[in-house]
């Protein structure tokens, strides 16, 4: 007969085990509930087993202990039992009376020490079992990390189902020690005993509870795909501010990502997945929501695409702001750049659902695009026109774009709107011709005309400078003799009148402000632009006041020369001098062969040359069609609904590269004869003093010189006369 001796050994310890136990234990109890078949009956007239397998107690904690160490309610010197039997409660907490810390996750084992706590209260052999009761250390336990969720769902199983199919569960399964699992998070009194507090300071504890993971533990933020800051932000949005000033209804964590089965929002399960965040948001936002789901995103995202935006792709996830803090994306200053232009003026989203790819562009070079950029405290930006959550097709009779809608939007805010604002496109730009033709041409002709022009004026001062540069370097190394000039007596004679210097400053001043208040609008983001702006957060509206004050003033004075040079004996003469002759196409000629250096002699130039008379009649001409656009740009809604939107974009056109014309003109034409130039730098005075000395008039107005000494000796002459006679 064989013997297997590791059997052998088992048995004799399981005989040697058994023998201790029933040494201590009443043997009066094992006598009878040693029976398999052993039952009470209840007082609902069921029946009870109250066998006893002495084996159970093998190898747990209790081991060693006697009946009656715990059903302390049985009288020993009472047995066999009388009728009734009596209860066999087993009070637990006469041993275990700390349990309040370490099972706080079941209610009422906080206050464990209370004396108004029974022993009815908890049912400890639910969990850890009646006689077989196992060592709480080691990993072999059932409530071992990896365990918990099978062991606590015996009771709780919906949610230990959710939780297996949570992101927590999964980094469990893989071994993650950071990984929680139902202990980590319900071991916090926070998580139990903050049911007797406020609602709102509930949820805020149980916000704490998942900051402490997401933001304090280094080795569970680190593995967040956005980091600490992402999780960081509920604090300051809106819902977290909300809630801890005591919202109750502000969401927390679990309202959003659900308190069990928390997964990744790329689970098509999860609470926060893109195609279940609008139900998410809904139950709060019921309005915006239902906005929503007539909506173009809508649809889109009903067809299967991923791309199409929804609640937390505008507003944010975790740091959710309100519409009206300047720092929201979806604030009125920012909604176009941040949140519209993301996917409107990305090439690759455009194209693939064959949307127009220039509608940020052109509503950033449009004046609202451009006022948002420049700071305006109230600005229309993409939701003014298309809705914020309701964004329909433009073909969609609900939209608010679509062309019988667009008086009423455009209504909103230009009082007086008729159907002709629905008549032109809205987004133009002037770099194309598909866009709108006209626009395309005025700019083309523009822009050439600018290079033309001021491509001409800088080869004329640069010859005339080259040339004085030339002139001065030879008399220097001695190749050619210093011109020889007779000393000129020290006279000076009236360049500019006290009237015309008055005109003169009016227009330069106002010019001035309005070549800055101009280009303000349309270099938002210039760095001097922007250093104005720091300033002042409501230099917007400053600049736009400034330009028009500017710009009246500049017609004030234009009225003024008008009615100087037409009812003043000074204002005639400064007119018929001004007038074109043929002189001035020969002395022009003249001056590029001196500068050239073909002729040896300067043609001598009168009161006001052709240098003069170019700037005079451009300053006319560019101030006419600069009022004439300026007003029509001021009055927008009177030119739309007369001329319609094209009418508007035409005059901003014009305006726009009139000004860039007349600000280059003056920087190189102007300031070069009047600064710049080595015979006058560092400057003609005569706008402050009204004066040129006889040594200027000779080298710039030699003509003019000559008709004033003529008119001075012919005047002694006629004094001389008188004094004979």
């Amino acid at each position: 007969m064989k013997i297997n001796l590791a059997k052998s050994a088992w048995a004799i310890g399981l005989a040697a085990a058994i023998c201790m136990a029933h040494a201590v234990l009443s043997e009066e109890c094992i006598d009878c509930h040693d029976d398999a078949e052993l039952t009470l009956e209840r007082a609902d007239g069921s029946t009870l087993s109250i066998f006893m397998n002495v084996e159970k107690l093998v190898g747990t904690p209790h081991e060693g202990f006697a009946c009656m160490d715990c059903h302390t309610d049985i009288d020993e010197a009472e047995l066999p039992h009388g009728d009734p039997v009596p209860s066999a409660v087993v009070h637990c907490l006469d041993c275990h009376d700390d349990l309040g810390e370490s099972h706080a996750f079941h209610a009422g084992f906080a206050d464990i020490s209370s004396e108004s706590v029974t022993q009815e209260n908890f049912n400890c052999t639910g969990c850890h079992g009646a006689h077989e009761i196992e060592f709480v250390t080691g990993d072999a336990i059932t409530f071992a990390k990896d365990k918990q969720a099978t062991r606590c769902g015996k009771c709780h199983e919906n949610i230990s189902l959710d939780y297996l199919h949570s992101s927590h569960a999964q980094a469990v399964h893989k071994g993650n020690e950071f990984g929680p699992s139902c202990l980590d998070c319900h071991r916090y009194p926070d998580v139990v005993e903050a049911f007797d507090l406020p609602i709102a300071e509930h949820k805020v504890h149980l916000v704490e509870l998942c900051l402490h993971c997401h933001v304090d533990e280094p080795h569970v933020s680190g593995q967040t795909l956005y980091g600490t800051p992402f999780v960081k932000a509920f604090k300051g949005s809106v819902h977290g501010k909300a809630l801890y000033e005591g919202n109750a209804d502000a969401p927390g964590c679990i309202d959003c990502h659900g308190s069990h089965y928390v997964s990744s929002s790329y689970d098509k399960e999860s609470r926060v997945n893109q195609n279940k965040i609008i139900n998410q948001c809904s139950n709060c936002h019921i309005q915006e929501a239902e906005d929503y789901l007539h909506s173009i995103h809508a649809e889109v995202l009903a067809m299967g695409y991923q791309d199409a935006p929804v609640c937390t792709d505008c507003h944010g996830e975790h740091n959710i702001l309100r519409h009206t803090d300047p720092d929201s994306p979806v604030a009125s200053m920012n909604s176009s750049q941040q949140v519209c232009g993301e996917c409107h003026g990305s090439v690759k989203l455009t194209q693939r659902f064959g949307l127009e790819s220039d509608r940020l562009s052109t509503y950033e070079e449009s004046y609202h695009g451009l006022a948002s950029r420049g700071g305006a405290v109230e600005v229309v930006n993409c939701a003014s026109c298309h809705g914020f959550h309701d964004i329909r097709k433009s073909d969609d009779p609900e939209s608010w774009i679509y062309p019988d809608n667009l008086a009423k939007t455009c209504g909103s805010c230009h009082e007086g709107a008729n159907e002709r604002f629905a008549v032109s496109k809205m987004h133009v730009s002037v770099s194309t011709k598909s866009s709108e033709p006209v626009l395309y041409w005025i700019a083309t002709i523009y822009v050439f005309g600018i290079f033309l022009i001021i491509g001409l004026m800088l080869l004329h001062n640069g010859l005339d400078l080259l040339h004085k540069i030339r002139r001065k370097a030879k008399e220097q190394w001695g190749s050619q003799e210093m011109e020889e000039m007779k000393p000129l007596p020290h006279r000076l004679y009236v360049r500019m009148t006290l009237n015309e210097r008055l005109q003169h400053a009016l227009l330069a001043i106002s010019f001035i402000v309005l070549v800055i208040t101009g280009f303000m609008l349309k270099s938002p983001d210039a760095w001097w632009v922007v250093g104005l702006r720091n300033l002042n957060d409501n230099l917007f509206e400053l600049r736009g006041l400034v330009h028009r004050f500017a710009a009246v003033t500049m017609c004030l004075a234009g009225a003024w020369h008008l009615i100087y040079i037409s009812f003043t004996k000074n204002g005639r003469k400064v007119l018929i001098d001004l007038l074109p002759r043929w002189k001035d196409l020969s002395d022009m000629k003249g001056i590029l062969l001196y500068n050239l250096g073909i002729n040896k002699r300067k043609p001598l130039l009168d009161r006001f040359s052709y240098i003069e008379k170019v700037e005079y009649w451009a300053l006319m001409w560019g101030s006419v069609v600069m009022t004439v656009t300026g007003f029509l740009l001021w009055y927008s809604t009177v030119t739309i609904g007369l001329f319609t939107k094209l009418g508007f974009d035409i005059s901003l056109a014009i305006h726009y590269y009139e000004a860039i014309l007349a600000s280059l003109a003056i920087i190189v034409w102007h300031f070069y004869f009047v600064i710049f130039n080595p015979d006058v730098y560092p400057m003609n005075l005569a706008w402050l003093t009204g004066k040129n000395t006889e040594e200027e008039m000779a080298k710039e107005h030699p003509l003019e010189l000559e008709r004033l000494k003529k008119a001075e000796a012919d005047q002694e002459g006629i004094k001389d006369s008188t004094a004979k006679n």
